[in-house]
């Protein structure tokens, strides 16, 4: 077998073992952002424009969290995908422009 061939073998490895990592990452992620919902859903409950309670930037900033969730667990998502399909960890083999499709 040759040296190439062998460090190809050992970044599949390396690869396919990360995917229980980025699966548990992704369910940790998920959690957090159902929790980020129920916080928002209760900062909404709790606004009473009559009595000029409002929380506005609360709201603001757990909505950009969930968007940043979403984000996280799209990449790894992704990621994963990238690895069964043997796309990641190519090196040099990748197009110039660094776009595979």
């Amino acid at each position: 077998m040759t040296k190439n061939a062998d460090v190809s073998k050992s970044v599949e490895t390396q690869l396919s073992e990360d995917i229980p990592t980025l699966e548990a990452e992704i369910v940790e992620l998920t959690q957090e952002r159902e929790r980020v919902i129920k916080s928002t859903r209760e900062f909404l409950d709790a606004e009473d424009p009559a009595k000029g309670i409002f929380h506005n930037t609360e709201i603001h900033e757990l909505k950009q969290e969930k968007l940043r969730i979403d984000v996280d667990i799209k990449f790894r998502s992704n990621k994963i995908n990238r690895i069964n399909l043997g796309v990641d960890g190519m090196g040099s083999e990748l197009p110039k422009d660094g776009f595979v499709f």
